[in-house]
């Protein structure tokens, strides 16, 4: 997701979550397929992906966990079976942020 530019002209920061966020980890840290769940943790060093442009994050275990997966033959398959989780939390997210807000309005 693009932010809008910056009254100077500057060309703003792009901000990755999700799935090109763990993409681009998993590029830094040359992993090797098949691999499993635990040895993906091990080598990113369990960190947390964002999954929305708020900066909301989820630790790579966790997200892992809720695929019910413990093993993938190539990237594309783990970034597969991770699209689904992540689209889960930025919905609940959402979600949650949409009920506080309701929660709000006096009608």
């Amino acid at each position: 997701m693009r932010p809008p530019p910056s009254d100077d002209g500057d060309e703003p920061d792009v901000i990755t979550f999700g799935i090109a966020a763990l993409d681009a980890r998993l590029t830094e840290a040359e992993v090797h397929y098949p691999t499993d769940t635990e040895t993906l943790v091990r080598e990113l060093g369990d960190p947390e992906v964002p999954y929305d442009a708020n900066g909301s994050s989820v630790r790579l275990s966790e997200a892992l966990e809720e695929t019910h997966i413990e093993r993938f033959e190539t990237e594309q398959e783990l970034l597969n079976a991770l699209h689904p989780v992540f689209e889960q939390y930025r919905e609940r997210s959402a979600g949650g942020i949409l009920a506080q807000l309701r929660g709000l309005l006096p009608f």
